[in-house]
């Protein structure tokens, strides 16, 4: 790193509370500049060192294959598979080459491709069968459930469409590909492909969020339990339908990030890195430390250079493999805490520079997006990180972590605990607006009323919150349920006021933008394995005769409304914030939006300060395209007038309705 990055002046400059702290942050930036330069011996990029995936693993070469594989802790290394008969023979024995390497050369009639293999692992004490670590395709049997490494060697796939550069203010489509078909199964990449894209495009998201696409053993994890962190998961098509898929995205105008997994491995150890070459300690921490008691899963150790290159190779990987446009970092506050913030409230910036903080993993999220600004200056990275972190989603070159993004969780959680806890009547327009704008001064959040989380079972999405069992029988556009009303009134509300104040970004977990009734569950033993709970029903989005299709039209609207008139470049302004009347107003980037959250009461000749003019009526949430009641003149031009020195619109404004305007030229 040169100079300038040794400093944290900016970020301290951006948030005077951290003032106090800045010694800390100082030492964080020289941490991460120090290690930097002992990976690179200050001769070469991180771009450079980044490459050990190139390096491990199964690899053609002009005379036939090479293989090689890290293991400081075996005494014997062996390939075995169908190439062997499935027997350890001392003919595939991998030779030892020093600092922990292990390698076998082979001819080119020695192995097919698409054989199945594995390592066999002999340790002092035991031995037992492994997936290599950087393994690239990894396949199970229907039958035995055994996972098993495959050879794969295609042609390279050719790209079609260059990517279309990172939205300044992503609009995210948060997606998983196994679970997006209407039918009871898993889908496939080619489906999603064909299917699922379309809709995205249409909805008007400049971005897709995959998730589970890195190899998982058990498909109920969400793609949260990694085994194998370079293979893209089998469960969904081959590493080739995936790059289509991207291709095709990109084609359609759309970037494509990667819900990555750096947080935590899964335990297991057959088709895992768990206690890999015999210790536990190869990548991830020794001992209990390496446990994630919350997860049961092996926690990182990125203090270990193995690790960071591991890691670091594998965000490069996928960048240049895929052409992935960025990531979504899973699990930031995990890392970034040795008591991972466990039932932890971050009430007071202490608790942000404490022993309690985990040094190494800033340092190793300091580097990887680093390391991503070198492969790909165009690409964005998102943190998921809960705690308010300062410097999360500030540049490295302000004495930040470097994200370019941090995920606004709390405004997820402010939704569900409103619901939850309190009547309409209590609603408070200050603390609506507060919520939706309270960020650090330094970062850019990505806001959302409920991803993925708000859809497992054991939980709720906001709209089952609101409507609850009336969503299966009442949701007709023939039929009036007042719940239903009001439900699907405030849902429209509430997405509309979070995705509008929004800072930096907005997310929407897939179905969510139609409401889907149901919650998610894998199939698993207690399910009988079914996918009934693990689909999308898309019908209900496409019916004209449910109130689903005018949800899924207004988030359509709205998402377009938000991105044709780039609303989120310029900062809000607050014009009238009336808690007894339950109205709050405000303009952004020349378009006034005004909510009526009061239960009872419509206002008329309600005045709103504002600019001087004349304005159309462009998103009205009431608009029976929407499955409201239609009680406004989307077609009548309103003029301010001047009282007491100040320019009013005099608007006219029904109950749990939310309204757009635009000034006309």
């Amino acid at each position: 790193m040169s100079r300038l990055l040794l400093s944290a002046d900016g970020l301290v400059s951006d948030d005077p509370y951290l003032k106090p702290y800045k010694p800390v942050l100082q030492r964080r930036v020289q941490r991460a500049a120090l290690r930097e330069l002992q990976l690179t011996d200050g001769k070469r990029s991180l771009n450079d060192i980044a490459n050990a995936h190139e390096y491990y693993g199964l690899h053609r070469t002009p005379s036939g294959w090479v293989f090689r594989e890290k293991a400081p802790n075996a005494n014997e290394v062996y390939l075995y598979g169908d190439f062997t008969g499935w027997e350890v023979r001392k003919d595939f024995a991998l030779k030892p080459l020093g600092n922990g390497d292990w390698e076998i050369e082979l001819p080119a009639f020695a192995i097919k491709d698409e054989m199945l293999y594995k390592l066999w692992m002999v340790w002092q004490g035991g031995a037992a069968e492994r997936l290599p670590a950087y393994v690239r395709r990894v396949v199970q049997d229907d039958t035995t459930k055994v996972f098993c490494a495959q050879v794969w060697k295609k042609n390279p796939y050719k790209w079609k469409n260059p990517a279309p550069g990172t939205p300044q203010h992503p609009l995210i489509y948060e997606a998983h590909v196994g679970m997006s078909s209407q039918e009871e199964k898993i889908s496939s990449y080619v489906e999603f492909k064909d299917s699922i894209l379309p809709r995205i495009k249409d909805l008007g998201y400049n971005t897709l969020q995959l998730m589970a696409i890195q190899e998982h053993p058990y498909y109920g994890s969400f793609g949260y339990q990694v085994s194998n962190f370079f293979a893209p998961s089998f469960r969904f098509g081959t590493p080739e339908e995936l790059k289509e898929l991207v291709d095709a995205a990109h084609g359609l105008g759309i970037s494509v990030i990667l819900d990555i997994v750096h947080s935590h491995a899964v335990k297991n150890e057959a088709e895992g890195i768990g206690m890999f070459d015999g210790s536990d300690h190869l990548y991830t921490l020794h001992g209990e430390q390496g446990r994630h008691s919350a997860w049961d899963s092996r926690c990182f150790d990125y203090g270990k250079d193995d690790t960071l290159i591991f890691l670091l190779s594998n965000v490069k990987y996928w960048l240049q493999e895929f052409r992935f446009d960025g990531f979504r970092f899973d699990g930031v506050t995990s890392m970034c805490y040795h008591d991972h913030g466990l039932g932890v409230d971050f009430v007071n910036y202490s608790q942000y520079f404490d022993s309690n903080v985990n040094d190494n993993a800033l340092v190793y999220l300091t580097l990887a997006n680093r390391l991503v600004r070198e492969v790909n200056p165009d690409a964005m990275t998102i943190a998921e990180d809960v705690s308010g972190m300062p410097g999360m989603a500030c540049p490295v070159s302000k004495g930040g972590i470097g994200f370019d993004f941090r995920m606004s969780m709390g405004i997820a959680d402010f939704w569900v605990k409103l619901f939850k806890t309190r009547s309409d009547e209590d609603f408070n327009m200050n603390e609506f607006y507060f919520r939706m704008t309270d960020k650090r001064p330094e970062e850019k959040t990505i806001s959302y009323v409920e991803c993925h989380d708000q859809a497992l079972v054991g939980d709720k999405t906001l709209i089952f919150r609101l409507i609850d069992k009336a969503m299966y029988d009442s949701m007709s556009v023939f039929s009036q349920n007042m719940t239903v009303d009001r439900g699907v009134a405030l849902i429209k509300m509430v997405r509309l006021l979070t995705c509008s104040l929004a800072s930096g970004g907005y997310l929407n977990f897939m179905g969510n933008e139609f409401g889907h009734p149901e919650w998610i569950d894998f199939p698993r033993e207690g399910n009988g394995f079914s996918c009934k709970y693990a689909r999308r029903q898309w019908n209900l989005a496409d019916d004209p005769g449910l109130k689903y299709h005018g949800l899924n039209i207004f988030d359509r609207d709205m998402i377009h409304c938000v991105s044709d008139n780039d609303i989120l470049s310029a900062y809000p302004r607050l014009l009238c914030c009336n808690e007894g009347d339950k109205v709050l107003a405000y303009e952004r980037n020349g378009l006034v939006f005004v909510f009526n959250f009061h239960s009872e009461k419509s206002y008329t000749e309600y005045a709103i300060v504002c600019d001087e003019g004349d304005y159309k009526i462009v998103l009205d949430t009431d608009s029976r395209l929407y499955n409201g009641f239609g009680n406004l003149d989307e077609e009548m031009t309103y003029s301010t007038t001047e009282f007491n020195g100040s320019d009013r619109l005099m608007l006219y404004i029904p109950s749990r309705t939310a309204v757009v305007l635009r000034k006309m030229s």
